[in-house]
C-alpha cells in the first residue's frame, strides 16, 4: 500500500536567535515567533499531504527546559495530526534528552509515540487495516551521549519498509558535537530501508538505497552558513512496492536568513553602494518567496569607496540608512550588518619590493600568518589594540587579511 511520510528534525522550538545585531522591536518579535510558526505549518503540511506519520528527529526543544510556550505548541500541533488519523514519533536529542529538564506534558494523544531512552523500540504502523511500515527510535538520555547508538538498531522481520529515527553525527560532520557518532557503514549494515536522522542543521543525504537523510533544522537560527538559506521538512513517497522516493524538500521557515559578499571594485562612492546594496536587498528578499528576511554582506575587493568605508561610523550609518527605506511590514527585510574587508586601490607587492616600513610591515604579517595558522590572538598586541575597535566579524583567515590591510592604510595612507 502507497503511503508517505514527514521527516523534520532539530526544530529549537521557542529557540533564542543569537549573532544577530540589535533588531527592532517589530524583528525581535518576528524573530520570537518563528519557529512557533513554522511547526505551525509543519502540521499543516502533514495534513495537505495526508501523511501516514510525522518522524522528528530530535532536537524539538531548545534546551532541557523546555520553555512552556514550546511544549504546549507540541502538544496542540501533535494532537490535530491524531485527530486525523497521523501519527507522531519523537526522539529526543542532545538539547532535549528525556533524563534533564522539565516536562510539562505528561499525557499525550495515543497515536504519539516519544521513543525512550538506553533502548531500541519498534512500533508498527498500520491504516485502513494495512500494515504500512515499521518505525524504530531510541531517545538521548542524557545531553553529552557518546556511545553509537546506531549499534542497537535492527531491522527485524516485519514486512514492509523499516525507517529508523536517531540524532547522530554520522561521519563526524564538522561544527556539530560528536553525540552517537557513528559511521555510513554502521547505518548500512543494519538492513533500514530509510534513515531519519537528525542534529545536523544542513540538509544532506549521505545514503541511497537505504536512504541516509538529514533534513536540516527547520528554521534558521543564527547567522551561520549552516543556518542560512531555505530551511524545511522532507516528504517521503513509499509506493505499492515500498520502494521509497527522493525525499521532496519543503520549506517552511518564516524568518531567513542570507549572507553574501558585494565587491566594490567598481563602485565610485558611497551613494552609488548604497542603492546597489539597496538593489540586492529587495532581489534577495523577493527570492525568499514571501518569507521575512534577515541580510548580511560583507563588502570586499579593491576600489576608491574603500577609503570612504573606512571613515569611522561610515558603514554603521550606511546600515542605519538602508534599514530605514527598508520594509518593516511582513514580509520585512532586516540588514543585520555590514561588514568591510575591502582594500585600498594599490599594489601590495610594490610595496613589498620598498626598502621602507612598510614593506617590513607587509613581510612581518607575512610571516606571523603561515606561522600562526593566522590567529586572531597572534596579532601583535600593539596593532590589535590600535585596530580592534575597526576589525569586522570575519574567520581568522579573513581577519589577519583585514589586519594588514589596515595597519598599512594607517602608515601608507593613499600612497601607493
Amino acid at each position: 500500500m502507497a503511503f508517505r511520510f514527514l521527516h523534520a528534525a532539530d526544530l529549537h522550538l521557542d529557540t533564542p536567535f543569537a549573532g544577530l545585531s540589535a533588531t527592532s522591536p517589530a524583528v525581535g518579535a518576528a524573530l520570537r515567533e518563528a519557529s512557533l510558526r513554522a511547526f505551525d505549518d509543519l502540521v499543516r503540511l502533514a495534513i495537505a499531504r495526508d501523511v501516514a506519520f510525522v518522524v522528528l528527529a530530535g532536537d524539538v526543544y531548545d534546551g532541557a527546559e523546555r520553555g512552556v510556550r514550546a511544549q504546549l505548541a507540541v502538544h496542540r500541533g501533535v494532537t490535530r495530526l491524531a485527530g486525523r488519523g497521523i501519527r507522531t514519533f519523537m526522539v529526543a536529542g542532545n538539547h532535549d534528552p528525556v533524563g534533564e529538564g522539565w516536562a510539562a506534558i505528561r499525557e499525550w494523544p495515543e497515536l504519539v509515540t516519544i521513543f525512550p531512552a538506553g533502548e531500541v523500540a519498534s512500533v508498527a504502523v498500520e491504516r485502513d487495516g494495512q500494515h504500512l511500515a515499521t518505525v524504530h527510535g531510541t531517545s538521548y538520555e542524557r545531553r553529552a551521549t557518546t556511545e553509537n547508538l546506531a549499534l542497537g538498531f535492527r531491522r527485524g522481520e516485519a514486512p514492509g519498509p523499516h525507517i529508523a529515527v536517531l540524532h547522530a553525527n554520522v561521519g563526524g560532520q564538522p561544527g556539530h558535537d560528536p553525540y552517537s557518532p557513528c559511521t555510513v557503514d554502521d547505518l548500512v549494515g543494519t538492513d533500514i530501508d530509510y534513515w531519519a536522522l537528525g542534529h545536523v542543521h544542513t540538509r544532506q543525504v549521505l545514503h541511497r538505497e537505504p536512504w541516509i537523510v538529514y533534513p536540516g533544522n527547520f528554521q534558521g537560527r543564527n547567522p551561520r552558513a549552516s543556518e542560512q538559506g531555505a530551511k524545511g521538512a522532507l516528504v517521503v513517497e513509499v509506493d505499492d512496492a515500498g520502494h521509497i522516493a527522493e525525499p521532496e524538500f519543503v520549506a517552511l521557515d518564516a524568518v531567513r536568513f542570507h549572507h553574501e559578499e558585494v565587491a566594490i571594485d567598481e563602485v565610485a562612492d558611497l551613494g552609488a553602494l548604497r542603492e546597489e546594496l539597496s538593489d540586492l536587498g529587495q532581489r534577495r528578499l523577493v527570492a525568499a518567496d514571501g518569507r521575512s528576511l534577515l541580510l548580511r554582506v560583507t563588502l570586499v575587493g579593491r576600489g576608491p569607496v574603500h577609503a570612504d568605508l573606512r571613515r569611522p561610523g561610515a558603514v554603521a550609518e550606511l546600515v542605519g540608512t538602508l534599514r530605514d527605506d527598508a520594509p518593516v511590514d511582513e514580509p520585512f527585510l532586516w540588514w543585520d550588518r555590514i561588514d568591510s574587508a575591502t582594500s585600498a586601490a594599490r599594489d601590495l607587492d610594490a610595496l613589498r619590493d620598498r626598502n621602507d616600513f612598510v614593506a617590513d610591515l607587509l613581510d612581518e604579517a607575512d610571516r606571523r600568518s603561515s606561522a600562526s595558522g593566522t590567529a586572531w590572538v597572534d596579532l601583535p598586541s600593539d596593532l590589535a589594540a590600535l585596530l580592534g575597535p575597526a576589525m569586522p566579524d570575519l574567520g581568522a583567515d579573513a581577519r589577519w587579511v583585514a589586519a594588514t590591510e589596515l595597519a598599512v592604510d594607517l602608515v601608507a595612507g593613499d600612497e601607493g
